[in-house]
C-alpha cells in the first residue's frame, strides 16, 4: 500500500493547476516533497523540476514523468464580458460544454462555466454537428468586458474544476492523471532509491510541456546527459465498453493488472530485459504493449538525446485519457514506482547497454 504521506501528497498534485506552460503550482508541491528526502533539489530555465538521489554515483539514471496537464486558454473577452479560449494539448471538444472551470489569474483562481446554446434552441442541422471550441465560451459572472478584465487577462491558463476522488477498490478519479501520476511516480521511485543501495546516480525529473511536444523532456535530457532514460506515462486501459475493436491496434492493458512495459524500436532491449527480470524476481504484476516506432511520450526525445540513451517506457494503465475524470488504480501506480526503483538498483557501469 502506497504509505498515506505519499497519499496526501498525490491527492494535493493531482489537485493542482499544471497546464502545459503553466506547471509553476505542481512545480513547487513536486520540489518541496523532493526536499523531504534529497538537498538536491533545482528546477532548471525550461521549468523543469530535478531531485538528485546518490549524487557521484555512476551510471547516471533519468526518470521522467511530465507535470503537465491539459487545459485552455483564455484569447478573447467580448464586450459583454464572455471570455472566449483554445486548448492547450490534444482535447476532444465534446467533452467541455458545461464543464465548471478553473481560471488562473493575477487574482487566483476564478470560478467559471463553458457555455453553449440550449439544445431547445439548436436547429435539427446544428444538432448532427459536433461542437467545436470556437462555438463555447466561458461565463464567470462578469457585468462586462471591463469588468471580467478586471480578474482575467489574454493568455491566463484554464483547467476543469475537478478534484481527485477516491472509487471503489482502489481506484481514483481525477483530472490530469496523464501525467501527474507519472511525476509522482518518478518522486517515489527516487524517495525509495535513497533508502537502498543503488550505484548509480539518480535523477527523477519532472518534466514540463509534454503535451504540446514533448518539450521538458527535450532540454533536461540533454541537461542530464543520462545514459539510462526510463520515462513514466500513462497508457490506454481497454478494459471498459467500446474498446474490443481497440484492442487489436494498441494491445490489451487492464486497470489493476499492472504497469505497461513497453517493447520497440524506442526501448533498449537491455532495460526491456532488466524491467521484465526485476518484475519477476520481486512478483510485480507487469504487462506489455507492442511499440513499433517512437512512442509520443517523453521516452522518444530522451532517448534521441545527445548521441543516443538507453532508453524504456513505464506506463500506468489509464481510462478514459484527455478527459477529466481519467481512471488509473492505486495498485499500478505503488507497483510502478516499486519496479523502476528495483531495476535501478541493479544498473551498473559493467552492464553492457548497447541493444544487440
Amino acid at each position: 500500500m502506497i504509505e498515506q504521506r505519499s497519499l496526501d501528497f498525490l491527492k494535493q498534485l493531482m489537485n493542482t493547476t499544471s497546464p502545459s506552460g503553466f506547471e509553476g503550482e505542481a512545480s513547487h508541491l513536486w520540489c518541496d516533497e523532493a526536499r523531504r528526502f534529497t538537498d538536491n533539489v533545482k528546477v532548471d530555465l525550461h521549468g523543469n523540476s530535478i531531485a538528485i538521489v546518490n549524487q557521484g554515483g555512476s551510471p547516471r539514471v533519468m526518470i521522467a514523468g511530465h507535470l503537465d496537464e491539459i487545459g485552455l486558454m483564455v484569447n478573447y473577452i467580448d464586450d459583454d464580458g464572455f471570455i472566449y479560449f483554445s486548448g492547450i494539448g490534444g482535447w476532444d471538444p465534446q467533452i467541455l460544454a458545461g464543464q465548471r472551470v478553473w481560471i488562473q489569474s493575477k487574482e487566483g483562481k476564478i470560478k467559471g462555466g463553458i457555455g453553449k446554446k440550449p439544445i431547445h434552441m439548436l436547429t435539427k442541422e446544428e444538432r448532427k454537428k459536433a461542437v467545436e471550441i470556437k462555438d463555447l465560451w466561458i461565463d464567470i459572472g462578469a457585468k462586462d468586458k471591463k469588468d471580467a478584465e478586471r480578474l482575467i487577462s489574454i493568455g491566463d491558463p484554464i483547467v476543469l474544476a475537478y478534484d481527485l476522488c477516491e472509487m471503489e477498490n482502489g481506484l481514483i478519479l481525477s483530472k490530469g492523471c496523464d501525467d501527474k501520476t507519472g511525476a509522482f511516480v518518478a518522486l517515489e521511485a527516487a524517495r525509495m532509491l535513497s533508502t537502498l543501495k543503488p550505484k548509480a546516480e539518480i535523477y527523477a525529473v519532472a518534466t514540463v510541456q509534454e503535451e504540446v511536444g514533448l518539450r521538458g523532456a527535450t532540454t533536461s535530457a540533454f541537461g542530464v546527459d543520462p545514459k539510462v532514460g526510463i520515462a513514466v506515462d500513462v497508457g490506454f486501459a481497454t478494459d471498459f465498453p467500446t474498446m474490443k475493436e481497440e484492442k487489436k491496434r494498441v494491445g490489451d492493458a487492464r486497470i489493476g493488472s499492472g504497469p505497461i512495459i513497453a517493447r520497440g524500436a524506442n526501448i533498449n532491449h537491455k532495460i526491456y530485459d532488466l524491467l521484465v527480470e526485476t518484475a519477476k524476481e520481486h512478483k510485480i504484476s507487469y504487462q506489455i504493449s507492442g511499440a513499433p516506432r517512437g512512442t509520443g511520450t517523453d521516452a522518444n526525445p530522451i532517448q534521441l538525446t545527445r548521441s543516443g540513451v538507453a532508453a524504456s517506457l513505464v506506463s500506468i494503465p489509464n481510462r478514459y485519457m484527455h478527459t477529466p475524470c481519467e481512471v488509473v488504480s492505486l495498485k499500478d501506480i505503488e507497483e510502478t514506482y516499486k519496479l523502476i526503483a528495483y531495476a535501478i538498483e541493479k544498473i551498473n557501469d559493467e552492464m553492457d547497454l548497447t541493444p544487440f
